[in-house]
């Protein structure tokens, strides 16, 4: 029973925290809404961090979720520059940094995920970087103008979404760019080396250099600046700047601390919440980046790090919260630009969850739709500069119906007329 004199608390300030917040309201919630910041900065988005905003195309007011009034007439008390230092379940407390004790009814954690650091000597010099906040976009964007007008050397640990698209801001500031990663391919993991070889092909042209199976070492400086990389083959690259993009990890201390469930980092990590994004404390619930979800579609528990995610899913927590009947099936979705590349990729197809790649288009001219297949039913899709299939990819995701590979990859069959 939801009423007027419940406090609903939100730890994170990013767009899964927001969002809930603002659902709250929207669904007519009228108790107080708490929302914990451990950021001086109103609640943004990331993308832009490493798209538009880190390339010098938007100006920095574009990453905010909502203008800084919107809080205050909401009646959404914002807690900026507040990290939640401790969660007693039992009393049903947050404490924050500065010793404030905030009791709730109901919880969610949306504390995200940061940068996985790379644990090698010489971290600790000027140069070396991460991508995960505003103040770091700032900074990097600083930082590869400079790049561009003194010719010097970007070296990136990491071909991931993240170090893809720093290196093609990168390039366009007019950087050098070396990205050394262990697998054969770019994005080896997501796209597997049928679609990897893509990206390869893509950066390569605009002059990015890649060293694959390998890593970082150290990096190596003089007088608290970087100078280069070395990796564990035994090159050496020349480097002004170095950025780690080697993944994210969940922030679960606070639910650890707390007791809460969470999930082994050979298994993603992350928060465990039900479908109804609930934690294993039933006033307790967890959305974004940190939570691994049981996905009634998908059949499997899944932690998913993207945009999409953190939009729909602050929202479904949010309903969950207010006693709504909430089974949060969202189809995993992100996107990328690259250069001239507009990308988009639905599902989840894993390394060894599938058997067969098709593509129907031009994959020569990057215009194609690309399907990861199981026994013949769909798993995931990417179109790659070919637009407004996002929704028809993903009803045949969801219908589980198996597909006539031929008729999936051949452009005269309207893609729409496959859906059951």
């Amino acid at each position: 029973m939801v009423d007027a004199h419940q406090t609903f608390v939100i730890v994170g300030g990013g767009l899964a925290g927001a969002k809930a917040a603002e659902t709250l309201r929207a669904e007519g919630f009228t108790g107080r809404v708490i929302l914990i910041c451990d950021e001086r900065d109103h609640p943004y988005e990331r993308p832009p961090l490493s798209k538009g905003y880190l390339l010098g195309k938007d100006e920095r007011d574009s990453v905010f979720i909502h203008e800084p009034a919107f809080y205050a007439q909401a009646h959404i008390e914002l807690h900026l520059g507040q990290p939640a230092v401790h969660l007693d379940p039992a009393a049903k407390t947050v404490r924050l940094g500065d010793g404030t004790l905030i009791a709730y009814d109901k919880l969610l954690l949306a504390t995200g995920a940061e940068p996985r650091r790379l644990h090698i000597p010489g971290t600790g010099l000027a140069g070396v970087h991460h991508l995960r906040r505003l103040a770091h976009a700032e900074r990097l964007r600083g930082v590869l103008a400079s790049l561009g007008r003194d010719n010097g050397h970007l070296v990136i640990a990491g071909a991931g979404w993240i170090g893809l698209e720093v290196a093609a801001a990168a390039r366009s500031y007019g950087a050098e760019v070396t990205i050394v990663e262990p697998q054969p391919t770019p994005l080896h993991g997501i796209l597997g080396p049928e679609l990897g070889a893509l990206f390869t092909d893509l950066h390569s042209e605009h002059g990015v250099r890649f060293h694959f199976g390998a890593r970082f070492t150290e990096i190596v400086g003089h007088d608290g600046m970087v100078l280069a990389v070395r990796t564990d083959d035994g090159e050496e690259h020349p480097a002004h700047d170095v950025l780690a993009a080697i993944g994210a990890a969940p922030r679960t201390a606070l639910a650890e601390q707390a007791g809460l469930d969470v999930v082994d980092r050979a298994d993603g990590g992350g928060i465990a919440v039900d479908a109804a994004l609930r934690t294993s404390d039933p006033y307790i619930y967890a959305a974004g980046d940190v939570a691994a979800a049981d996905h009634p579609l998908l059949d499997t528990r899944l932690r998913v790090e993207h945009w999409a995610n953190a939009l729909n899913g602050g929202p479904a927590a949010a309903r969950a919260m207010l006693g709504q009947d909430v089974s949060y099936d969202r189809i995993p979705y992100f996107f990328s630009d690259q250069y001239d590349l507009g990308m988009e990729y639905s599902g989840y197809a894993p390394p060894g969850s599938y058997d067969q790649v098709v593509c129907r288009g031009d994959v020569g001219k990057r215009e194609f739709i690309a399907f990861w297949l199981s026994e013949g039913r769909l798993l995931a899709g990417m179109n790659v500069n070919v637009w407004d299939v996002t929704d028809t990819v993903q009803q045949l995701i969801r219908s589980g119906a198996p597909l006539d590979p031929e008729k999936l990859q051949d452009p005269s069959v309207p893609l729409e007329s496959l859906v059951p």
